[in-house]
């Protein structure tokens, strides 16, 4: 998603017009998920243009009608009803509706950087400011308001909310601009798009606009190793933190970044990121809990803890009478990870990921046939 707002940043700059496609709602089974973007100019050619909407007859239509209101303005939300003939015919996942909103990128956007109670955010452009937080800044979200009369849905409104409470536009009066602006900061650490419902005839779309969660593993053995290489699949931005060198050697990460030093240090030292996760998994319990003590003074929201019950309950034990406060204690999940069964490092790194991501997205964790 990073390069939609990069190529949004680029066309303002230069002044050239595009329209912006986003899923704004979905029913049942669909190619893509709501917050899903397609950027569109004249001069893009199918197949060139930014982003996806799950490709097939429902991202071509989405074209045409881009390149209509560039043509002639305005704004326009139509829903996409995915048939079984459909389906067979493009490929697209049957049995769902998609409704899809396509405004000019100058509306889209608007023209103003956040301004809050303390300072503006990014550029002179609201597109320079959702670049900046797609790239690691501070993360912006977007709040459009939509207005539903039965199966048909309006655009009624956005807002524009930093995460220390700067807001750009409005939504009509500025109670409700407060309340939209609570739900989309609640919003923000999840960062993925989602609906929220306001009264009985409007909903509020979230979406979040943030950069790569960031994991911080304390060690460098077999089991970091492997939570390393998968959190790289899922696109996290990893650091390794490691005290003895023939560990922490970077041609063993893939890439990711390893800091050789005192660990405990090292984790308290670090420059953590609006969505940063911390994972400890050293070559004791001693240098874990020092890893702990340390991990519970820094911003990160979640800290992981690998090992046995009892470590868990001693290391607890111990902060608790040194005085730590309940909410950092609350945010050491310990020990990490899902119940999978899985011994090996790749195994004990798929449980330790799959927690992450669930708090991350804010999932249960159970069989998707449970909520059939």
């Amino acid at each position: 998603m990073s390069a939609i707002y990069q190529r949004m940043a680029d066309l303002a700059r230069e002044g050239r017009p595009f329209a912006l496609a986003t899923v704004v709602r979905t029913h049942g089974s669909t190619p893509q998920v709501v917050g899903a973007k397609l950027l569109v100019t004249d001069a893009d050619v199918r197949g060139k243009a930014a982003g996806t909407l799950g490709g097939g007859c429902v991202e071509a239509d989405a074209i045409i009608a881009a390149r209509k209101i560039l043509r002639e303005g305005g704004r326009a939300i139509q829903a996409h009803e995915l048939t079984e003939d459909l389906a067979w015919n493009t490929g697209l996942v049957c049995g769902g509706t998609m409704w899809i909103l396509v405004e000019r990128g100058d509306e889209a956007l608007g023209g103003a950087a956040l301004r809050g109670p303390r300072t503006a955010l990014g550029g002179p452009r609201m597109a320079d400011t959702l670049q900046h937080a797609a790239d690691g800044g501070p993360p912006v979200a977007l709040a459009t308001m939509l207005r539903r009369a039965g199966r048909e849905l309006s655009f009624a409104g956005r807002i524009f909310v930093g995460v220390e409470g700067q807001v750009s536009g409005t939504l009509g009066g500025e109670e409700l601009d407060r309340r939209a602006a609570t739900l989309a900061i609640e919003h923000l650490p999840h960062a993925t798009p989602r609906t929220v419902t306001l009264d009985d005839q409007h909903d509020l779309l979230i979406d979040p606009v943030a950069g790569r969660p960031q994991l911080v593993v304390a060690g460098g053995g077999h089991v970091a190793l492997a939570i390393a290489r998968q959190a790289a699949l899922l696109d996290f931005d990893v650091t390794i933190l490691e005290d003895r060198p023939e560990f922490a050697d970077p041609d063993r990460f893939n890439g990711a970044r390893v800091i050789q030093g005192d660990v405990p240090a090292a984790i308290a030292a670090f420059d953590y990121s609006w969505s940063s996760f911390i994972v400890i998994a050293t070559r004791g319990h001693k240098l874990d809990a020092d890893c702990v003590r340390a991990a519970v003074t820094t911003p990160a929201r979640y800290i992981g803890l690998l090992g046995s019950r009892r470590k868990t309950v001693l290391i607890e034990k111990m902060l608790r009478e040194e005085g730590v406060d309940d909410a950092r204690i609350a945010a050491i999940h310990a020990p990490v990870g899902l119940d999978l069964g899985g011994r090996t490092p790749a195994e004990i790194a798929l449980s330790v990921l799959a927690e992450i991501t669930a708090r991350r997205y804010q999932a249960t964790g159970q069989p998707l046939r449970m909520r059939l």
